[in-house]
């Protein structure tokens, strides 16, 4: 079995979705693993990773409308405001969604559905500069 790992950073401009699809690809192909696995890391509490649709970004957008209904900032009933109105909202937009994702590899490629990618989802208003880890095992 190998291991391959990479870590890489991902500015972001405030909330929203931001495909690494291509990342994630580039480091299953560097990887040389033919049938495996790609896990997919943020190491952040308040970003998460999705697998959604790549076609309509409406999607992404409804989800984030849907998101904001469900958790709005600055509920009264968040005690953690450390960071801004955003901040607890933000942390718990990321244990509903996922900060890691298991991703299968066939064939030496991301074994992904025609109509996904995967993306970082930042639950921030301001911008950050993300780091995501990549571990390809085959």
């Amino acid at each position: 079995m190998s291991v391959h790992r990479e870590i890489f950073h991902v500015e972001t401009s405030g909330r929203g979705t931001y495909d690494v699809t291509p990342r994630v690809r580039e480091a299953v192909g560097t990887s040389g693993v033919g049938d495996g696995l790609a896990t997919l890391f943020v190491h952040h509490t308040s970003a998460s990773l999705i697998v959604n649709e790549n076609a309509d970004p409406d999607v992404r957008r409804d989800l984030d409308a849907f998101l904001t209904r469900l958790v709005p900032d600055g509920d009264a009933l968040y005690r953690h405001t450390d960071e801004g109105p955003d901040d607890m909202s933000a942390h718990v937009r990321s244990v509903l969604t996922a900060t890691s994702l298991g991703l299968p590899i066939a064939f030496g490629q991301l074994d992904l559905g025609t109509w996904q990618s995967v993306y970082l989802f930042e639950h921030r208003t301001s911008a950050h500069r993300r780091k995501l880890s990549v571990t390809v095992l085959g």
